[in-house]
């Protein structure tokens, strides 16, 4: 006996594709044939917002390195003021982008950045690194670890309320990338940030091979990634 199926084809909300292929359209515009990248047509359409406090969060801007225009936003949630010390979990999060494009500020990033703040009642540290191609790889690795460390070696830069010791990283697209592979620098290298970092990414691009349990703690192992 044959049993008929049928599919649902699923369709995106117009709202969704019409801000993708308008993403699209700006990204292929600014695009030059000798693969660098439009930057003045790009900061004027990457709308960006300042820190502030709004909807149950406080944001600031806090430097690492001015050399480099390496900082980060930190975000707080309002209940921190009255959390106990050292109770709020730590997300180092990564924006994405194709290593090119956006930053903490843009306005997007700043949102995604608050509502997790909010909604999960974490601090958040959102990671302004180098783009490319202006600054070639491994730049972004290494700003994203140096920032680790600079955490590690300043935490009074965060809240009183949080717990170094759950401590995650986080990112989507390009910024999950960048979450792994700091990840896996912190286990190679042996660092004293801490011996249990949590990763977690989502639309990951990943160059090269390798493995990951996602959700999984990374620790040094044999090979300094055991994963």
């Amino acid at each position: 006996m044959t049993v008929a199926t049928t599919t649902t084809k699923q369709n995106l909300p117009w709202k969704v594709r019409f801000f993708t292929s308008l993403l699209s359209a700006v990204i292929d515009a600014s695009r030059r044939s000798n693969d660098t990248i439009n930057r003045r047509l790009l900061n004027f359409l990457d709308r960006q917002v300042s820190p502030n406090s709004a909807k149950g969060v406080s944001s600031s801007d806090v430097s690492v390195d001015p050399t480099r225009n390496l900082w980060f936003r930190l975000f707080v949630p309002s209940s921190a003021a009255s959390a106990a010390a050292a109770s709020l979990p730590v997300i180092i999060y990564f924006h994405g982008g194709g290593f090119g494009l956006m930053s903490p500020a843009s306005i997007p990033y700043d949102a995604v950045c608050r509502m997790f703040c909010r909604s999960l009642s974490a601090i958040v540290v959102s990671v302004n690194y180098r783009l490319a191609p202006e600054h070639r790889f491994p730049s972004q690795y290494d700003d994203g670890f140096d920032v680790v460390k600079f955490l590690d070696q300043n935490g009074d830069v965060l809240h009183d309320s949080a717990d170094v010791t759950r401590c995650f990283l986080a990112g989507d697209s390009a910024g999950g990338n960048l979450a792994h592979h700091v990840a896996v620098r912190l286990a190679r290298e042996k660092t004293p940030c801490g011996e249990r970092y949590w990763v977690d990414f989502d639309s990951t691009v990943f160059w090269g091979r390798g493995t990951n349990r996602i959700g999984d703690p990374i620790e040094a192992g044999p090979s300094g990634f055991d994963g």
